[in-house]
């Protein structure tokens, strides 16, 4: 399978409106020159994009899941892994749809663990997925897995994460939008331009995907519509208490990268551990340090339901991952998704992270260092729709739209509760918006409409 000549240079353009749009138009004629094959190389600027053969799975009904391997540089960890979950009329055969979305995970999980985590799970119905939910009703979703995703669990040098940060990912996203937007073309979709949803630390990376974008002429441009999911891309003006912890935050992990530690703190490796223990052994004393004195089930519940008493310091106030009841301090059991559910998606996070984006978010969040990722927002025009959880970031993340050139926009913040009468500490939470009992009423379904109407 062949990708047309110019989707071929969207996809080969190394920069993706970091600097290179000037060479489109000689990448363009060089890519007509020759074929551009589908198989293992390298997506860089210097070498045709291609993709590995790709696996398929069935997942529910007649919705089935591809996935491709995108070599990105000439490294053993530059690859990303291209996601398409699309309906059937016949296996193999993809549905024709005017309707896409490109969807960009967060930190922790990839892809599959992010908008598929229903499909593989015992403990829910197997179509409790955004990705499958939305295919159901005929859109075209694809996605990606980041670079890091798939660093294996023995590596202990991580040199080679020194230069992944926003930018980088930000490439990595538009490489994956061409490839998805070709395929689509070959599928007799058309080649017209993408939805693109990004969650937690996905929103960063699409807001500085969409900030690069609008340097690129308009016919190289790839997004019709935004939809970042919980996360403030800057702070309002007057979070000033907020902006503060974002500045301390900022300064520690910028030190540790400036030491030499290009990974961020193995997240993965203790969420594993966490949901493992959690679900194997759920009354025995947590080994883990920061726990000692609580079973496994409390630590894991703990890292789940109030988040912010393990962030040293939390930016955003009682920020958490899923809505719990509280007894004081600690969370008795979730509210609105099973924990059982919620420990399985534990134990399949990724076992390392780059530090890099983790330290370009704080710094724009604190506000005080010039980076290059937000300077160009009020050129973005395409339409927005935030959708954000009321104990997750929420309403932080309403004034980054301001900043945005679009007139169409729109926002919702889910809420558990009725007026807005919950805590704040025990609301609807960042993984909630995915994972809850009730998310496909609550979020996915407006999130359908939207895209739907754009």
């Amino acid at each position: 399978m062949s990708i047309p000549a110019r989707i071929a240079a969207w996809a080969c353009i190394g920069s993706l409106g970091f600097g290179a749009q000037a060479r489109a138009g000689d990448m363009a004629a060089e890519a007509r020159r020759r074929p551009v094959q589908l198989q293992q190389t390298t997506c860089a600027a210097e070498e045709p994009c291609e993709l590995g053969s790709p696996e398929r799975r069935q997942l529910a009904g007649d919705v089935a899941e591809y996935t491709y391997q995108v070599r990105v540089g000439l490294g053993a960890h530059d690859v990303l892994t291209l996601h398409r979950v699309v309906r059937e009329p016949t296996a193999g055969t993809p549905l024709r749809t005017s309707r896409s979305v490109f969807l960009v995970h967060g930190d922790v999980w990839g892809f599959r663990n992010a908008f598929l985590a229903g499909a593989s799970s015992p403990a829910v119905d197997s179509k409790h997925s955004l990705a499958l939910f939305l295919a159901r009703h005929g859109v075209d979703v694809w996605g990606l897995d980041e670079r890091w995703v798939h660093v294996p669990a023995d590596t202990t040098d991580f040199s080679f994460m020194k230069d992944w940060n926003l930018g980088l990912h930000a490439r990595d996203v538009g490489t994956g939008l061409a490839l998805a937007r070709a395929a689509r073309a070959l599928n007799g979709n058309g080649v017209g331009k993408m939805t693109l949803l990004g969650w937690s630390r996905g929103a960063t990376v699409s807001y500085a995907y969409l900030n690069a974008e609008t340097q690129l002429p308009p016919e190289l441009r790839q997004v019709s519509g935004f939809i970042p999911v919980d996360m403030p891309y800057k702070l309002a003006p007057d979070a000033t208490t907020e902006r503060t912890a974002a500045c301390t935050a900022y300064a520690a992990l910028a030190q540790l990268q400036a030491s030499g530690q290009y990974e961020g703190g193995q997240l993965g490796v203790l969420l594993q551990s966490l949901g493992m223990l959690a679900l194997a052994q759920p009354d025995e004393a947590s080994p883990i340090p920061p726990l000692q004195g609580l079973t496994n089930k409390q630590g894991a519940l703990l890292f789940g339901g109030a988040t912010y008493t393990l962030q040293q310091p939390p930016v955003i106030p009682f920020y958490h991952w899923a809505g719990a009841q509280l007894s004081g301090p600690l969370p008795t059991s979730l509210k609105w998704m099973g924990a059982s559910f919620f420990f399985e998606n534990m134990t399949q996070a990724s076992p390392y992270q780059s530090i890099g984006e983790q330290v370009d978010t704080l710094a724009m969040w604190c506000g005080t260092q010039d980076v290059p990722y937000d300077d160009h927002l009020r050129e973005v025009m395409v339409p927005v729709f935030y959708v954000g959880a009321a104990g997750g970031t929420g309403t932080y993340g309403l004034h980054s739209l301001s900043l945005l050139g679009s007139t169409d926009q729109s926002s919702l913040v889910v809420s558990g509760g009725t007026g807005g009468m919950l805590p704040r500490a025990e609301e609807y939470g960042h993984a909630d918006l995915f994972l809850a009992n009730d998310a496909e009423e609550r979020v996915w379904t407006p999130i359908l409409d939207w895209v739907q109407r754009h």
